[in-house]
């Protein structure tokens, strides 16, 4: 499958853009999308570039599905994996905004569990603490059911904790962001998935959303992991959770939406998301949060003993990305899917790019190569000349 992927590159890619920078950088960006592809084995990639407050490039390359050797469009949809949770942490800030819970409150009684550290249980767990992933949680467990975690259901629970006490440490958490999942349902009375659509992306006019039936399925990029040498596709990603919502309980069964990494969209849509954080919370005259809020999700986790992390509320902050940017955003890996989302806030450009499979390396930065060269690539075409 590979050696054929490779062959039929340069008749299938595609680049189909809306630009303002001029066709020179449109032709050199198309150009440069496609030789990436071809050179680090990439099923598909679709991008968009922000500057000056401005989407002023998208394109799509490469195959949208192997098997029917169609092509990805720029209204093509992809599952974004963990960038999700910037969604799921903006529902949050905006409920703090309304007073419905401060940040260094303690969860369990919204959630209706005893929330505790075994080994520290007289330490609450705190909004901040999952939002920062500092909760001393584990995925250990599994992170699609709340009874990982409930004394009542789960004699195990306790392995669900690491051994350090909540807020002095950070350990990445998917189980914590279902949790604040189930926290906007709570205080919002709505269902996750609609409250995001309604105080998010509808506001925005983004064509994006938590259940894969609200959307067009005809639009959805076939995800494929790389198998011994071998794409092969991963049709859970987009499995339909129509059976399960009869049964949906508020707070406690939200996970079948994945608030952690469920998200669907394009890349055009989650950058005019991104314009959100560059712009302190208001893009194209919709405030969907205060300035104040923004700053939080931005700035790093503090601890206990005064050294910074990297990580905010879903946005981390990194200079390894871009050599002499200090950009801020987030990555996502699911089903054979890589993405990212980071953005310089102070300078007002930002890159999302999303592949549909590749074979996945990791750079010497932390990051996969593909969000690494793609992104850096895009940087020096539109931003650094």
């Amino acid at each position: 499958m590979k050696q054929s992927i490779l062959s039929h590159f340069c008749a299938a890619a595609v680049a189909v853009g809306m630009v303002a920078c001029g066709p020179n950088l449109k032709t050199e960006a198309d150009e440069a999308m496609n030789n990436l592809i071809q050179e680090l084995n990439a099923v598909g990639l679709s991008v968009a570039v922000v500057k000056n407050n401005k989407i002023v490039y998208t394109g799509a390359f490469g195959f949208k599905n192997i098997e029917e050797e169609t092509q990805i469009g720029v209204n093509d949809i992809f599952r974004i994996a963990s960038i999700s949770k910037s969604f799921t942490a903006t529902a949050i800030m905006q409920l703090h905004e309304q007073g419905k819970f401060g940040l260094d409150d303690d969860v369990s009684p919204a959630l209706g569990l005893p929330m505790r550290n075994p080994n520290y249980p007289d330490v609450p767990i705190t909004y901040r603490m999952l939002l920062t992933h500092t909760s001393s949680l584990n995925d250990s467990r599994g992170y699609f059911t709340f009874d990982v975690i409930n004394p009542e259901k789960n004699s195990e629970y306790m392995h669900a904790y690491n051994q350090y006490g909540p807020g002095t440490q950070y350990q990445y958490c998917n189980l914590g962001y279902n949790l604040l999942g189930g926290l906007v349902e709570f205080h919002s009375g709505a269902r996750f998935d609609l409250y995001i659509q309604k105080h998010i992306t509808d506001p925005l006019g983004l064509n994006a959303h938590f259940n894969v039936d609200a959307l067009d399925w005809a639009q959805f990029v076939t995800l494929y992991g790389f198998t011994n040498g071998e794409f092969v596709a991963s049709p859970d990603a987009y499995r339909s959770r129509a059976a399960d919502l009869d049964g949906h309980v508020l707070a406690k069964t939200t996970s079948i939406f994945s608030p952690t990494g469920g998200m669907k969209t394009t890349p055009q849509d989650l950058a005019k998301h991104m314009l959100v954080q560059i712009n302190q919370g208001t893009w194209n005259g919709v405030q969907i949060l205060t300035p104040q809020s923004v700053a939080a999700m931005q700035t790093p986790y503090e601890f206990p003993d005064g050294n910074m992390g990297e990580y905010g509320f879903a946005i981390t902050t990194s200079t390894r990305l871009i050599e002499g940017e200090t950009m801020k955003g987030h990555t996502g890996s699911a089903y054979g899917l890589y993405s990212a989302m980071f953005f310089e806030p102070e300078k007002k450009f930002g890159f999302v790019m999303m592949t549909n499979g590749y074979e996945a390396k990791r750079g010497e930065n932390g990051f996969m190569t593909i969000q690494s060269d793609v992104i850096n690539a895009l940087y020096n075409i539109f931003i650094k000349k």
